[in-house]
C-alpha cells in the first residue's frame, strides 16, 4: 500500500496548496453542487430451451439497472475538487431495492479529484475488468439478450466491490491508466483481497484497453482452504468509422471463481456445469446508425481448457430507437450454443437467464 500512500500524500499536498491559495484571496469562494440522477428501465422479457421451459416476464433493468443517485462536486480551488457518488439499484417491475439489506449498492465512493493528478476514491465501486468491457469491449454495454454476460465472467465481484480504493490518471497524449485496490478485511490477511488495473490509449476514432483483475475468494468462514487466486486478463478496442463502430475482445480467465457462471443452479437438468478455471473468450461485434437508432451485433465464443471442455458460442442482436435524447426503445434477441454439458444462459443486464435463447423489448428513460 505504500504506493496508495504516496498518492494520497500527493492529493493532500495539493489540498493544501489550493486552500493556500484560496486563503490569500480574499474574493475566492468555493463553490459546490449536487444532482439527482437516475435511469427507469423496463422490458417484456421471453426466456426458453432451458429446463424451466418457456417463460415470459416483466423485468427491470433488461438494458440497463434501474437506479437512482446522487452525485456532487466541490470546487476547492487550485485545480482540486471533491466529490461523491451515492446509487441505489430498484426493480420498476416490483418497486423493490434490487439488493435485500442495502441502500446504495451500486455506487457509494467520495474521493478528490485533480486536474494535474487525476483521482482518487475510496468505497463501493466498478472494478477495471468491466468498465473496459462495458466502453470497450461489448457493443451492448453488458445489457440486453445480446450481453457479452452471456459468456464473458461479468459477475459478482468482477463487476463491482466494496472496501475499495481507487486511483485514475488524468489522460496524457490519449494515454491513461487506474488502479483498484479492495480491502478483505478479514483476519487471515489475503483474504476476500482483490486487485485491478488498466491503462489505454484513447485518440480519435481508436480506443484499445487493457485491463486486468485479482482475487481471493477465500472469506473468514474458510481460512484453511488453500486456493488459487482468481486472475482475469482483458484486451479490447474499438474503431469509430462513424457509419459502423467495430468493437473486440479477447479474455484469459484461470484460477479458483475467475469465471463466476450468471445462473449458479443447473438450468438445462442433468448434469451440473461446473465454472471453468482455465479459460478464453473472444467477441467481434459492431453498432452502427440506423434511422433514428442503432443496430447492434456481437459473436462471442467460449473456450474452456479445463478438463471438462465446457465450450459454447454465442451470438446477439439487438436495435435501440431513440424518441428522444432521454427516452428510448429497444429489442434484442440472443442465442446460445453449448457444448460438453456447458450451462451458459442468455441473460441481460440484471438477470442471468434461465435458457440458451431470450429476447427483449423494452423502454428506457434517464433523468
Amino acid at each position: 500500500m505504500k504506493s496508495a500512500t504516496a498518492i494520497f500524500m500527493a492529493f493532500a499536498a495539493t489540498g493544501a496548496c489550493a486552500q493556500a491559495a484560496s486563503n490569500s484571496n480574499s474574493t475566492s469562494t468555493n463553490t459546490s453542487n449536487v444532482t439527482m440522477y437516475g435511469m427507469i428501465d423496463a422490458a417484456l422479457v421471453g426466456e426458453s430451451g432451458g429446463a424451466a421451459g418457456h417463460l415470459s416476464k416483466v423485468t427491470s433493468g433488461a438494458a440497463a439497472a434501474s437506479r437512482f443517485g446522487l452525485r456532487g462536486t466541490e470546487d476547492l480551488g487550485g485545480g482540486l475538487s471533491a466529490l461523491f457518488i451515492l446509487e441505489a439499484g430498484t426493480k420498476i417491475d416490483t418497486g423493490e431495492i434490487d439488493a435485500a439489506g442495502t441502500i446504495f449498492n451500486r455506487q457509494a465512493l467520495v474521493g478528490l479529484k485533480s486536474s494535474q493528478y487525476g483521482m482518487l476514491a475510496v468505497g463501493r465501486q466498478y472494478t477495471p475488468y468491466h468498465t473496459t468491457l462495458v466502453n470497450i469491449v461489448d457493443p451492448f454495454n453488458t445489457g440486453y439478450a445480446g450481453s457479452a454476460k452471456n459468456l464473458f465472467p461479468d459477475w459478482g465481484t468482477n463487476i463491482r466491490s466494496s472496501n475499495t480504493v481507487t486511483y485514475a490518471t488524468p489522460r496524457v497524449q490519449g494515454v491513461d491508466a487506474e488502479l483498484a485496490y479492495s480491502m478483505g478485511e478479514q483476519s487471515v490477511a489475503a483474504a476476500g483481497r482483490q486487485i485491478g488495473a488498466a491503462v489505454g490509449y484513447t485518440q480519435g476514432p481508436l480506443a484499445v484497453r487493457l485491463a486486468y483483475n485479482s482475487k481471493n475468494a477465500d472469506t473468514a468462514s474458510t481460512p484453511a482452504v488453500s486456493r488459487d487466486l482468481g486472475r482475469n486478463l482483458l484486451l479490447g478496442a474499438n474503431y469509430d468509422f462513424r457509419w459502423i463502430k467495430l468493437h473486440a475482445g479477447y479474455a484469459i480467465d484461470r484460477g479458483y471463481n475467475s469465471a463466476p457462471l450468471g445462473n449458479t443452479n443447473n438450468p438445462y437438468g442433468g448434469v451440473k456445469p461446473t465454472a471453468s478455471t482455465d479459460g478464453r473468450e473472444w467477441l467481434l461485434g459492431f453498432s452502427a446508425p440506423l434511422g433514428n437508432g442503432s443496430l447492434l451485433f456481437s459473436a462471442m465464443h467460449k473456450d474452456d481448457r479445463s478438463s471438462f471442455n465446457q465450450d459454447a458460442s454465442a451470438w446477439g442482436i439487438g436495435y435501440l430507437y431513440q424518441l428522444s435524447k432521454r427516452t428510448g426503445l429497444y429489442t434484442a434477441y440472443g442465442h446460445i450454443s453449448n457444448q460438453h454439458g456447458a450451462g451458459y444462459t442468455v441473460a441481460n443486464n440484471t438477470e442471468a437467464g434461465t435458457g440458451n435463447t431470450g429476447h427483449n423489448l423494452g423502454i428506457r428513460h434517464t433523468f
